[in-house]
C-alpha cells in the first residue's frame, strides 16, 4: 500500500461570483466567515494537500460544512477546482480533454452516493449492471458480469426486484455492486453507509471490509462519523473550514491529536477497542511471556497480559516472528486519555 495512486496537491475551491479574485485574499488568511460576510464568496477547500496510497482506504472525514463531500468530487471531476492539481497515476485529471474524463469515470473510477443514486425504474438486475452498459457492453455481458457482484453483496434471489421493495441497507448493496461490477481501480464513497440504521450500517462495513481483502481497491471513503472512520481508514485525513487539520493512521491520530479540535473529535473514543497492541510496544525487546499478534486491540490483549507471569507479552507479526513486547502499564497508560497543554488550562480528553 506504499504506491501513491492519487495526488491532491494545493487544491483550492471558492464558489461565487469572481473566485479567482479570491484567491490574493486567501493568501492573505481570510477566514471563511469573513469571506462570506465581506465578498459574498464561500471558501470550500483551502490548500488541500492529500496522498492516497494504491489499494487502501483513505478516509475524509469532517462535520458538516468541512468541504469532505466538495473534495471527493474533485477527484472525478463533478466539481471543477479554482486552483490546484488532481494527479491520479501521474496524469492532472484537470488537463483531461472531455472523451479522456468520460473514459476515467467509466472505467478507472466508480462512485457510490450517500443516497444510493439508483434508477427507481430500473431492477436491481438493471441497476447493477448499468455502468458497464455505459461502458459498451451488451446487455447480456453485462447482465453476466454483474450477477456475479449481485450475489458477492448478498443481493442473489433479488434480481428482479425494483428499489422501492428493498431497504436501505440492500438499495446500498445494489449501488456497490453497480460500482464493483465496472472492475473500476478507484471506488469514491460519498458518506455511503451514512444514511443506514446503525445495525445495518455496520454491517455494511463488514460487507466493505471482507471485499477489499478480497479486491484491494484504492477507496476514497468519506465520512461525518470519527468510529466508522477508525474502523475503515488505513489513513485518515480530517477536515475543518475546507482545510486539512490532520492526517495519518488511525493509531497516530488518537495517540498525538495535532490540536485541542482533534482531541475533542476523538475524547469519547474507546481507546481500548481501537489502539492496537504494535502502536505501544517497546520494538526489539523480548519478554519471558505468551506471543501476541500485532492487530491484537488493547482491550483484546489486556486479560492474556494482566495474567502472564510477568505481566508482559510478546508482539508479533500474523507470521509469528518478534517485533517487540508489551507490559500491562503501556496498556493501561494506553487506555488513558490524551492530555493537552492550553493556555489558560489542562484539558484531559
Amino acid at each position: 500500500m506504499t504506491d501513491l495512486k492519487i495526488k491532491i496537491e494545493n487544491l483550492y475551491k471558492v464558489f461565487g461570483a469572481n473566485p479567482q479574485s479570491m484567491l490574493k485574499h486567501i493568501e492573505q488568511g481570510i477566514s471563511k466567515k469573513d469571506m462570506l460576510e465581506k465578498h459574498g464568496h464561500v471558501l470550500a477547500l483551502n490548500a488541500i494537500n492529500i496522498d492516497i496510497p494504491a489499494r487502501g482506504i483513505s478516509v475524509i472525514m469532517g462535520l458538516s460544512g468541512s468541504g469532505k463531500s466538495t473534495l471527493i468530487r474533485h477527484i472525478n471531476r463533478l466539481i471543477e477546482p479554482t486552483s490546484g492539481k488532481v494527479i491520479i497515476d501521474g496524469e492532472n485529471i484537470l488537463s483531461m480533454k472531455k472523451k479522456q474524463l468520460l473514459d476515467f469515470r467509466r472505467y478507472k473510477a466508480s462512485m457510490v452516493f450517500q443516497n444510493f443514486g439508483l434508477h427507481v425504474h430500473r431492477t436491481v438486475a438493471e441497476n447493477a449492471a448499468y455502468g458497464l452498459i455505459i461502458q459498451g457492453k451488451s446487455k447480456n455481458e453485462a447482465k453476466k458480469l454483474s450477477q456475479k457482484w449481485i450475489e458477492r453483496v448478498g443481493l442473489g434471489g433479488f434480481e428482479d426486484h425494483y428499489p422501492s421493495q428493498l431497504s436501505g441497507g440492500m438499495q446500498q448493496r445494489v449501488g456497490l455492486a453497480r460500482a464493483l461490477a465496472t472492475d473500476a481501480e478507484i471506488l469514491l464513497m460519498d458518506e455511503a453507509f451514512s444514511a443506514l440504521d446503525p445495525l445495518i450500517r455496520t454491517d455494511m462495513q463488514d460487507v466493505l471490509l471482507d471485499l477489499q481483502e478480497e479486491l484491494h481497491k484504492t477507496i476514497v471513503f468519506i465520512t461525518h462519523d470519527l468510529d466508522e472512520a477508525l474502523r475503515l481508514g488505513d489513513r485518515i485525513a480530517i477536515l475543518r473550514d475546507g482545510a486539512v487539520i490532520q492526517q495519518g493512521n488511525p493509531q497516530d491520530i488518537i495517540m498525538q491529536p495535532a490540536n485541542d479540535y482533534i482531541a475533542d473529535f476523538i475524547q469519547d473514543i474507546n481507546r481500548g477497542r481501537v489502539l492496537r497492541i504494535k502502536t505501544l510496544m517497546t520494538k526489539g525487546k523480548t519478554v519471558a511471556g505468551p506471543n501476541l499478534v500485532q492487530h491484537r486491540t488493547l482491550e483484546d490483549a489486556l486479560t492474556e497480559v494482566a495474567s502472564s507471569e510477568n505481566k508482559a507479552c510478546n508482539v508479533t507479526d500474523n507470521k509469528g516472528e518478534v517485533l517487540g513486547s508489551i507490559t500491562l502499564d503501556q496498556i493501561i497508560s494506553g487506555l488513558v486519555r490524551v492530555k493537552l497543554e492550553s493556555n489558560t488550562e489542562t484539558r484531559y480528553h
